[in-house]
């Protein structure tokens, strides 16, 4: 008896699409606020590896039936001349920044992705490693245009602590981008982002507490994918993990040093590593190790 013809691959709907944004507020208030999009998940993290890629927000809105539209704000980055004044023009479509101008599309299962990848591979495409974002895992192409094309799995639904996480990131680029403002500046490291979310997160868990003036203090979203983190810590005598409410918080009156291997994460999580917020001086954050002091030491 022979083997019914495999079924052909189909793709179901659109993920998320994503673009560059030069103006934060106004883009929140925008999709948030006029369009009443909500705010579900935000990515805060050091430049993906190459020292040409500036520190990024990456921040996503709820766009119905599962969709999400995304933008990426890089700090410190200029707005391109061709950009300039396209706001009163029809939108039309113009390297970190082109890159980031891309559709995705959703496959359902690791088992679809794989098969796209030989798809596209069989047909002389150039596709990427399977790369893991957090909450999903995407394979890219580039169609002829140049523009990247994504095919993405869903790892997790995304939940209430994500949009928490979330609100308080922008919040905290918010304040950030105006104080850099109001001195003729603009903000080109995500570490005073994550200093200013730690800061909010402990008066959101605790009105009445005051930030603590010594030590290091890391707060982790209880999400699968920084679990690795708070099991490591857990099992340290270097420092304490403390729960509160929807995250976990390290604590330490020392430095403190993680290693990517012995975490098991990919790079593009290992460069979030703080996203949920830090209190300290951040010493070394390369592709394998990461060290934490305790601030003024």
């Amino acid at each position: 008896m022979t083997s019914p013809p495999p079924s052909p691959l189909r793709l179901h709907g659109v993920d998320h699409t994503a673009r560059p944004t030069w103006r934060l507020r106004e883009t929140v208030n925008f999709y948030r606020d006029i369009l009443g999009l909500p705010l579900v998940h935000v990515i805060s993290a050091r430049g993906w590896g190459p020292e040409t890629h500036p520190d990024f927000l990456h921040f996503f809105f709820d766009s119905g039936r599962g969709s999400t539209i995304a933008f990426f704000y890089y700090l410190g980055a200029e707005e391109p001349p061709a950009m300039q004044g396209r706001a009163a023009m029809r939108p039309l479509p113009e390297d970190h920044v082109s890159d980031a101008t891309h559709t995705a599309w959703l496959v359902q299962s690791e088992a679809e992705l794989h098969a796209w990848k030989e798809k596209l591979q069989a047909a002389g495409l150039d596709v990427s490693v399977e790369t893991r974002h957090e909450v999903i895992e995407s394979i890219y192409v580039r169609d002829p245009n140049g523009y990247f094309i994504e095919f993405t799995r869903k790892l997790r639904p995304l939940a209430e602590v994500d949009a928490i996480d979330a609100a308080l990131t922008l919040q905290a680029a918010m304040q950030a981008e105006a104080d850099a403002q109001a001195q003729g500046q603009r903000i080109r490291q995500v570490d005073d982002i994550w200093a200013r979310k730690a800061a909010l997160l402990a008066s959101h868990l605790d009105p009445t507490s005051k930030p603590a003036d010594s030590g290091v203090r890391i707060f982790v979203p209880r999400v699968e994918e920084f679990s690795s983190l708070i099991e490591d810590a857990s099992q340290r005598s270097d420092c304490a993990v403390v729960p509160v409410d929807e995250f976990d918080c390290i604590v330490a009156d020392g430095p403190l040093e993680f290693r990517r291997k012995t975490l098991g994460l990919k790079p593009a999580v290992w460069y979030g590593l703080f996203t949920g917020g830090v209190r300290g001086t951040i010493d070394v954050f390369d592709r394998d190790r990461v060290r934490i002091s305790p601030a003024g030491q």
